[in-house]
């Protein structure tokens, strides 16, 4: 077996480009952008009110002016109404242009309006409730470089500016493979001996959150039909992900059909729990990551070895890894890497706690849909003390 961080580094060694694509921006949820992205005019493109109230020219307020006449009401939208006098103000609204004769936002909260007037009640700061032009980005300036994953708040970046094309990083082709008798569609009525197929699902729900529409196959234990399925999914498919059938079962025939068909192993087996017999290997047209068939087994490799592969295929620009504080002590006492289940939270003085969910080992999924995270337990230690730093995992959360 090899390690952890061995299998890491043969996974991360084989990476690959799939080249860009042009997407619709309103489309592009979820997707890494290839291109840098400019503002096209200065944002905010003119000094803009933050606050419902009254513009002023502040040279008033420094000769002690407290009343003002109010010469007319600009909504967001319309063109600027000037002022004349320092004892004149223009009732505004958020999101309107400040005009250039005045220079100060007095909230509603802090004047009184009474007969065509507004009357000051405290005190003022000149140039307040403003939203400078230019003060986020000037015109020309890069906004967005390539490797950020697009999200809703990139969206709505990509919309001020006009883009309505963009170019990405084209994901790549996908395929999921179940293999056992003893599973059945999620329709079915299973036998007393028999279970629903869910890991599919889950692994395809995991591709979904990075823009990638996984497609889903089952084969039975059946070496010929193993094999001749495997050789379709090398020619259509730039990565195949397999859930079971990888251990050293009687009926477990997926590592052979591999080498049958030219799949280098790139290694099987690694010094981890769980996801022990996780098998991963190269094509000339395809990766493949082959996963326990056990849930959290598939589970814990897809979030520890696949996403970073993905990303690091994708060009991603990388994160810094996320540490929690263990809040009970733990005992493991194989000599394995433990990605042990945990909930997370922050005590009250900031710190991400990391709390131990028992389970029942590898099988249970129930159990996996109350955890936020896996922390990381290094095999050179069987006890991990309370207070100690561990590299997490997360997946229902984002600390």
């Amino acid at each position: 077996m090899i390690t952890v961080q061995q299998a890491e580094k043969l996974i991360l060694e084989n990476t690959r480009d799939y080249g860009n694509e042009i997407v619709l921006f309103d489309e592009a949820l979820g997707r890494v952008l290839a291109e840098e992205i400019r503002a096209d005019r200065d944002l905010p493109p003119f000094n803009r009110v933050t606050m419902d109230g009254i513009a002023v020219k502040y040279e008033g307020i420094a000769q002690n002016i407290k009343t003002f006449k109010i010469k007319a009401t600009q909504a967001a939208g319309d063109e600027p109404v000037h002022v004349n006098a320092n004892d004149e103000c223009i009732e505004i609204m958020t999101g309107a242009a400040l005009p250039e004769s005045v220079d100060t936002v007095i909230r509603y909260e802090d004047i009184k309006i009474d007969d065509g007037k507004a009357i000051v009640l405290t005190d003022i700061v000149q140039g307040q409730n403003l939203h400078l032009k230019g003060s986020d980005k000037q015109k020309g300036e890069i906004i967005l470089t390539p490797g950020r994953r697009i999200n809703p708040a990139v969206i709505s970046l990509i919309a001020s500016v006009g883009e309505t094309e963009l170019r990405v990083k084209r994901i790549p082709r996908v395929v999921i493979l179940s293999s056992g008798d003893e599973l059945v569609d999620v329709s079915d009525t299973p036998s007393p001996y028999q279970i629903r197929r869910s890991n599919s699902y889950m692994l395809q729900a995991m591709l979904a959150q990075y823009g990638i529409k996984g497609a889903i196959r089952h084969i039975p234990d059946d070496e010929a039909i193993i094999k001749q399925q495997m050789g379709l999914c090398l020619q259509h498919y730039d990565v195949i992900l397999i859930s079971g059938g990888i251990s050293m079962g009687k009926f477990d025939y997926i590592p052979q059909a591999l080498r049958d068909l030219q799949v280098e192993q790139v290694f099987h087996k690694v010094q981890q729990r769980p996801g022990k017999p996780f098998w991963f290997g190269k094509h000339h047209n395809a990766v493949v990551f082959a996963f326990p068939g056990n849930p959290v087994a598939s589970f814990m490799c897809m979030q520890r070895y696949f996403v970073p592969w993905l990303n690091a295929s994708l060009r991603v620009q990388p994160k810094e890894p996320v540490y929690a504080v263990l809040a009970d002590d733990v005992k493991f006492q194989p000599a394995l890497e433990y990605y042990l289940q945990v909930k997370l939270h922050y005590s009250v003085e900031g710190q991400l706690l990391a709390t131990p969910v028992v389970g029942n080992g590898s099988g249970d999924f129930a159990n996996l849909a109350e955890t936020e995270a896996f922390i990381e337990l290094p095999s050179d230690k069987n006890e991990f003390k309370k207070g100690k730093a561990y590299k997490i995992w997360s997946f229902n959360s984002n600390p």
